[in-house]
């Protein structure tokens, strides 16, 4: 279980709980990396339902068989990422619907985005509208089931965008929250039954998060070819300079070179003077009037 899965079931339970509540199944129970079992409210009964035997699998049913469980008596049901690897989620859908109590919650996590995993297989990924098509299927199908809220929020560093739907069986005592999972989070494209249309999104975006972040990395890269451009002119810029001022000492060396040639012939015709019999001749008189 990633970390968001695990952090999106505490807040289901901390703001949907209610004291009358004491049953709940889980689908899709087996400890991996972790379990929503760990947030279970004091003093519920809590069973854990699988394929298979495993650490936190209280009930062991097979692929597309019918729970065990008598309709009507369970409080609260949750699966998370469970769906897409269920060839028929929607059959699914069905049985946990079909267990709750009137005003019973169902709690569904599946995945949004992200990578290919099969456990056995890997079949599904869900759109911020699957929550009301889940709740079409079940009245169509005779269960009459509401959609209470419903987002996808942003990944994690894990990278998966989970799809967050809660649901409420009709009947029973009216629906008491404390909050939505929806404002403990970043999310998008919310869907709450408190909105006067049913159909009405908050936090509407048309992209997806690995759209989004896609457009994010896409316009960092742009900044940084831009940075790298700029740095390659100022490159440029300086081995200019640098080119000109190597120039500059080459003249100098050269004019160097010329000015101590010129001063060694000078030395050289000085020495040549002073080694004259004529200067030994002019030397006495030259210092005398000097």
């Amino acid at each position: 279980m990633h970390r968001t899965a695990y952090e999106h079931g505490r807040q289901f339970f901390e703001l949907y709980w209610r004291p009358e509540f004491s049953q709940i199944i889980e689908l899709g129970s087996q400890d991996v990396n972790g379990t929503l079992r760990d947030h279970c409210p004091a003093g519920a009964t809590y069973v854990g339902i699988d394929m298979e035997p495993g650490k936190g699998v209280d009930l062991v049913v097979g692929a597309g068989e019918p729970l065990p469980i008598e309709a009507g008596s369970v409080d609260v049901a949750v699966t998370s990422s469970a769906f897409e690897h269920d060839v028929c989620f929607w059959e699914t859908f069905l049985e946990l619907v079909r267990v709750l109590k009137p005003g019973g919650l169902l709690y569904v996590n599946a995945p949004g985005n992200h990578a290919f995993h099969r456990y056995p297989v890997d079949c599904w990924r869900f759109y911020p509208d699957a929550g009301h098509a889940l709740a079409l299927w079940a009245t169509r199908r005779g269960m009459e089931v509401e959609l209470v809220e419903s987002f996808v929020a942003a990944p994690a560093a894990e990278g998966w965008a989970d799809f967050i739907a809660v649901f409420r069986k009709a009947g029973g005592p009216p629906l008491q929250r404390k909050g939505r999972i929806a404002d403990q989070t970043m999310a998008a494209n919310i869907h709450d039954i408190a909105l006067a249309d049913p159909m009405a999104v908050e936090k509407e975006s048309g992209a997806t998060w690995d759209m989004l972040a896609n457009a994010e990395l896409a316009e960092r890269l742009e900044r940084s070819k831009a940075a790298l451009a700029s740095a390659g002119s100022e490159v440029a810029e300086i081995r200019a300079a640098i080119d000109a001022l190597d120039q500059r000492v080459i003249e100098m060396d050269t004019a160097r070179a010329r000015a101590e040639g010129e001063l060694a012939r000078a030395n050289g015709e000085l020495a040549q003077i002073k080694g004259s019999t004529a200067w030994r001749v002019l030397a006495p008189v030259l210092r005398w009037f000097g």
